[in-house]
């Protein structure tokens, strides 16, 4: 165990010793920053916009099984639905907010 907490602990210092290699400043004239914010958000957006359509399908699923099996508690099922779903769906929309903040 204690071959390993040296070997981990040689990486770290090694690698923090080491990342200012990596902070150089850009060059005067390159435009690549935006082009990866771009793809970046686009990969974003595709991402969450993904996990929301199978939350959503989840909890939709979720809602018809509880209905199916306790036609008596259909309010407060549809309730509880509706809420989760305006949640979930608050994911696109902080992603999309983000995205025109960060892309504009």
């Amino acid at each position: 165990m204690r071959k390993v907490y040296v070997v981990v602990w040689l990486a770290f210092v090694l690698l923090t010793l080491t990342t200012p290699v990596f902070a150089q400043a850009a060059e005067a004239g390159s435009g690549n920053h935006a082009n990866w914010v771009v793809i970046s958000a686009a990969f974003g957006m595709a991402f969450a916009s993904a996990v929301c359509g199978l939350a959503q399908g989840k909890a939709i699923s979720a809602a018809c099984e509880g209905l199916a099996r306790n036609p008596g508690a259909a309010p407060a099922i549809r309730f509880a639905l509706l809420l989760g779903l305006a949640l979930i769906e608050s994911l696109a929309i902080y992603t999309l907010v983000v995205i025109f903040v960060k892309v504009l």
